[in-house]
């Protein structure tokens, strides 16, 4: 009795035992997958955040694509109507059109280290106030006449000027003065001098020189006046 009484308390020690054994893997297996469960949310959420920021630069190179595209064609537009408001002129070759730049031999227009407008500058600029003036109208913009010149120092007792910088200024003042003559309203356009700076070509030669001496007309919106600074 006490055999069998002692057979069967060791039984139930060892059935104690091993689903003792049993609880505690149960115990510690569970912390793991817990712990494996959060790494993977982790991963997850990290991966969906990656991927929500690409589709925002995609986004956002797209929009930039499509308004860089529009401004191309607006500017490609915008020469094609300038090209027809100024045709005749052009065709003549008394004057040239270049990135939305109007521009005029300093020759055409005045005598060496002269700010007096000769006869057929005259003449060119009175059949250039009418086309564009309705271009400048139809667009709302402004027009802003450059005087330039070669880097060539004006030699004392030449003439009223100072330095280059004067002389492009005067002829500046002097197209503008004629547009504003011959029809264009005062509103509609200003003057500025960049002198010898932004030369079209190296002054190391009298062509090179030739070139830089001009006088620029560009239309430009109407804020720009007030961001240029003209001299004189």
């Amino acid at each position: 009795m006490s055999c069998a009484d002692s057979q069967a308390d060791r039984r139930c020690l060892l059935k104690r035992s091993k689903m003792d054994d049993t609880d505690g893997g149960v115990e510690q297996t569970a912390p793991i997958w817990a712990v494996f469960g959060d790494l993977m949310s982790g991963l997850l959420g990290a991966f969906v955040l990656l991927l929500v920021g690409l589709l925002i630069v995609q986004l956002e190179l797209a929009t930039h694509l499509e308004d860089e595209v529009k401004k191309r064609q607006a500017e490609e537009q915008r020469r094609i109507t300038l090209e027809k408001a100024l045709a005749v002129p052009l065709a003549s070759g008394r004057i040239t059109l270049n990135n939305g730049r109007i521009g005029i031999s300093g020759r055409v227009l005045f005598s060496l280290n002269s700010d007096q407008l000769e006869p057929d500058g005259r003449q060119l600029l009175n059949s250039l106030v009418q086309p564009l003036r309705s271009y400048l109208t139809s667009r709302d913009e402004m027009l802003m006449v450059s005087g330039f010149t070669d880097d060539r120092s004006i030699r004392p007792g030449n003439g009223h000027f100072a330095d280059n910088w004067e002389l492009s200024a005067q002829r500046a003042l002097t197209v503008t003065r004629t547009l504003i003559g011959e029809g264009m309203p005062a509103s509609m356009v200003f003057a500025a001098a960049f002198g010898a700076e932004q030369p079209l070509a190296p002054n190391s030669d009298e062509k090179g020189r030739a070139e830089n001496r001009r006088v620029e007309m560009a239309p430009v919106p109407k804020a720009a006046r007030s961001q240029a600074l003209p001299h004189g």
